[in-house]
């Protein structure tokens, strides 16, 4: 997959975690964690699942790239603090 996609599919699953998680990351941040939760849940599906790769911008490759995106920034949040949070 080209790395064009890999950006494409990255901020599609980072937006969608970030909706789900209700964190406000900026635009690259939210690629990143995007892009890193393709990476984990792609190695997920493909070892614990036994699904295919991440192989392109298609429903599959997102609902696993949103799923790992997801874990990706629950560890984020939990392990590296919540910059947002108000006292």
């Amino acid at each position: 997959m080209g790395i064009i996609a890999w950006i494409v599919l990255g901020a599609i699953a980072g937006f969608i975690a970030n909706l789900i998680m209700g964190t406000s990351e900026g635009l690259i941040m939210m690629i990143v964690l995007g892009i890193v939760g393709a990476v984990v849940g792609g190695f997920l599906a493909s070892t614990v699942l036994g699904l295919a790769d991440v192989t392109g911008i298609n429903v599959e490759s997102i609902v696993v790239a949103v799923i790992g995106a997801v874990i990706v920034v629950a560890v984020a949040q939990t392990f590296g603090g919540r910059r947002n949070s108000q006292v």
